[in-house]
């Protein structure tokens, strides 16, 4: 945090006022402010006092600053705010990408764009009509060789990376992807007119009806089934922001009619392993995954893969992964137990699935590399190995999941160990 001048504050009840304002750009821009935070703010400010600017920023920061990852919006946030005599003008500028040509990098801060749609909910200056329609005899001519839909810009778009509206749309978005899988042959088989199988049984009785006389030689064909799907979540610090997005996804999935899953079941794990599949069965998402919340008390805590795996294996795998359940495992591999004991959950999970899947966002980066030791242990052990950042790579999923060659990354990554 850089230096500041003296913050010149005449009054408090003028104090107070703004700091309500903004706490209130603080909770558009996804930090969890309530009043009584705000409140707990106004009196540390009064206690502390306003005449240092550094002194300013770290008691408001003290109060509504609890995670690592909202540190660089509350930054922005009050940067805006609280300095910038222009804040405006050069919020404008992200919020109107038109007005910045078809030039600009996409590589603005995620933080710089959510405080800035954050503050102009308060302060939204009137923009100047423009004219309906051109002055007669000018010819506008427009070049849209080098641009791209708002949709196809936000398919690609890491899910961190992304503003409020941006989460929002891509939200919608994701409800109306669907995950289609090929049905299973099974043992069983029925009556076929053309069949790979010679049907002994129906035929041996037809030729009891007719005292011992084979008229017919009847066929049959193996019984379609369709699998489970197993979803592993982790909602660690590191993967909040992914697994809501993933699960809204997956809300979407396990409510599609005619999708083909037999059952989807669902499970979160960071320090602990919670079942939410009954939570995904609420028909409104928002209630869905708010219930989901309330029951994983681990939410945004630390990760400890081996141990969470550990109890599914033992307390879930026989109930839900029979019938060749097909395993989603979403994590970004990061864990701090012995490797040894995660590296022999992660076979006893493969060898009791169809297939298992590992979604990981870091492969969003082009020099991943798997020098974690927990990516180490669980990489031999998957059948497909792919990223899981953005709506593009969810899209992938769905292309992908029924062909059992695909291995995505793995073959790659698994020559650099």
């Amino acid at each position: 945090m850089p230096e500041y001048a003296p913050i010149d504050i005449p009054d408090k009840p003028r104090l107070a006022q703004n700091i309500i304002h903004f706490a209130r750009a603080l909770r558009r821009a996804g930090l969890p402010v309530g009043p009584g935070r705000v409140i707990d703010a106004i009196h540390a400010v009064e206690a502390a006092g306003f005449t240092d600017r550094m002194d300013f920023y770290w008691t408001l920061h003290a109060c509504f600053v609890n995670r690592p990852e909202h540190r660089a919006i509350f930054a922005q946030v009050f940067r805006l705010y609280w300095r910038d005599p222009r804040f405006l003008e050069h919020m404008m500028s992200y919020m109107l990408p038109a007005m910045r040509g078809v030039q600009e990098e996409r590589s603005a801060a995620a933080a710089e764009k959510r405080a800035a749609q954050a503050l102009l909910g308060d302060q939204m200056p009137e923009m100047p009509e423009q004219p309906n329609q051109p002055e007669e005899g000018t010819e506008i001519e427009i070049d849209a060789s080098m641009t791209m839909s708002a949709e196809e810009k936000l398919r690609s778009l890491d899910f961190e990376q992304m503003s409020t509206e941006e989460i929002a749309q891509a939200k919608r978005m994701l409800a109306r992807l669907r995950l289609p899988v090929k049905p299973i042959a099974s043992r069983r088989s029925q009556m076929a007119n053309r069949g790979p199988r010679l049907d002994r049984a129906r035929t041996l009785r037809a030729a009891m009806r007719t005292g011992g006389e084979m008229q017919a030689i009847l066929q049959a064909k193996p019984r379609l089934r369709w699998p489970n799907l197993v979803v592993l979540c982790d909602i660690s610090g590191s993967m909040s922001q992914y697994s809501r997005m993933v699960l809204h996804f997956l809300h979407a999935v396990a409510n599609e009619k005619g999708a083909g899953w037999a059952k989807v079941h669902a499970f979160t794990f960071g320090t602990r392993l919670t079942n939410i599949t009954r939570h995904l069965a609420t028909r409104d998402v928002d209630a869905a995954l708010k219930a989901a919340g309330a029951e994983a008390q681990d939410w945004e805590g630390g990760t400890r893969i081996g141990q969470c795996l550990h109890a599914f294996n033992r307390d879930w795998s026989r109930r839900v992964m029979g019938q060749g359940a097909v395993v989603l495992l979403i994590t970004d591999g990061l864990d701090r137990d012995d490797p040894d004991a995660l590296e022999k959950e992660m076979e006893r999970l493969h060898l009791s699935s169809r297939r298992l899947i590992w979604l990981n966002p870091l492969l969003r980066w082009e020099g991943f590399a798997p020098k974690a030791s927990g990516i180490r242990a669980m990489l031999p052990h998957v059948d497909s190995f792919r990223a899981g950042h953005s709506i593009q790579s969810l899209e992938d999923l769905a292309e992908a999941i029924s062909k059992p060659d695909d291995l995505g990354e793995k073959a790659r990554l698994m020559a650099a160990i």
